[in-house]
């Protein structure tokens, strides 16, 4: 888990709430978590008829937020404003909102606890308000996760649920789902919905459930290529061109650009070791082994042929110079390129 979401978790937990919390960033996973919680939990449910207020930025102006936050509670002792999509907010980033908003925060209602959610960006540190808020409030900024920090997060979050999960299962959610966090979360959830209490959840239960075939999916696909096995990669670019609806070319040529970009740096990188690679790539620690043993058969010049044969064929699949090709041939003229 990132480390200031914990900390201010933490502190919840222990039940002590500050006046002001400023959640914004790229990884909004983090942010819902901490609004949920504080919305679960800082007001008693008797109270929260007129002790909380749930609104959404585009529909507000900070000077309506903040006579919100001005009230004082009634038979409660605090009240509670979460303002969602708060990066809405009408005024925020204009000069009469941001002073208001800044005068508020200075000398915040202390019976108020008030929750601005702002997503996918943060505010403008070049401004007062920006520069002051990590001050005056309990602030947090979360970024997007890397690739190598995904493996931990899965292992938490299934662990926190009561579950355990193989290696296998971690790395399939890993390359799958990729570093949308709250996919990452919805997945794992339908996953344990069919996993009885006490047991460890495995790749096959991943596969069944995300829908990934288990012998024809891309990981396998990828895995065909690194070890330059024709035949099972034929059968795999088969599978797909059966069901191109099921299997979309774009995506797979979309995730195999990612891996052959990855493994260009790879190719150039002073420390080859797994755990140089690991830190070098920002990857998984169960995804560097593929890197290290495609590293022995490809070199940096047909990785930079690859590159530009994955650049060809989106562009073919998207219309391009295609002429009557189709996905599926596409992608067969495009397997051959990357192996020879």
């Amino acid at each position: 888990m990132d480390a200031a979401a914990k900390e201010i978790l933490t502190k919840l937990k222990a039940g002590k709430y500050d006046p002001v919390y400023v959640l914004q960033g790229e990884e909004t996973f983090y942010i819902d978590l901490i609004a949920d919680y504080i919305e679960a939990h800082a007001i008693q449910e008797s109270e929260r008829s007129f002790n909380q207020v749930i609104a959404y930025g585009k529909d507000l102006t900070v000077a309506a937020i903040l006579t919100n936050a001005r009230r004082f509670p009634m038979m409660a002792p605090r009240q509670l404003v979460i303002v969602r999509e708060a990066q809405e907010i009408i005024d925020l980033q204009k000069e009469v909102g941001s002073k208001l908003m800044l005068d508020y925060i200075t000398k915040p209602v202390p019976s108020t606890i008030l929750v601005l959610c702002h997503k996918h960006k943060t505010l403008d540190k070049r401004k007062e308000l920006g520069k002051k808020i990590d001050k005056l409030t309990t602030s947090a900024t979360f970024k997007k996760t890397y690739e190598n920090q995904l493996p931990p997060f899965v292992s938490e979050y299934v662990k926190n649920n009561g579950y355990a999960i193989d290696e296998a299962a971690v790395r399939i959610l890993c390359e799958y789902v990729g570093n949308d966090l709250n996919r990452m979360a919805n997945e794992i959830d339908k996953v344990l919905i069919v996993v009885p209490a006490g047991e460890s959840i495995t790749a096959d239960k991943v596969m069944s459930q995300v829908g990934i075939s288990r012998e024809y999916n891309i990981f396998e696909l990828q895995k065909a290529l690194i070890q330059k096995d024709s035949f099972a990669a034929g059968k795999i670019v088969n599978y797909f061109e059966s069901n191109t609806k099921k299997n979309p070319a774009i995506p797979l040529v979309a995730f195999l650009y990612s891996f052959f970009s990855k493994l260009l740096v790879a190719s150039t990188a002073s420390d080859r070791s797994e755990s140089g690679l690991v830190s070098s790539l920002k990857i998984s620690p169960y995804a560097v082994r593929d890197y290290s043993a495609a590293l022995q058969r490809y070199d940096t010049l047909k990785i930079l042929e690859n590159i530009s044969s994955l650049k060809q064929a989106d562009l073919k699949l998207k219309g391009v110079n295609s002429g009557s090709e189709t996905e599926g041939q596409i992608l067969k003229e495009l397997v051959f390129k990357l192996m020879y």
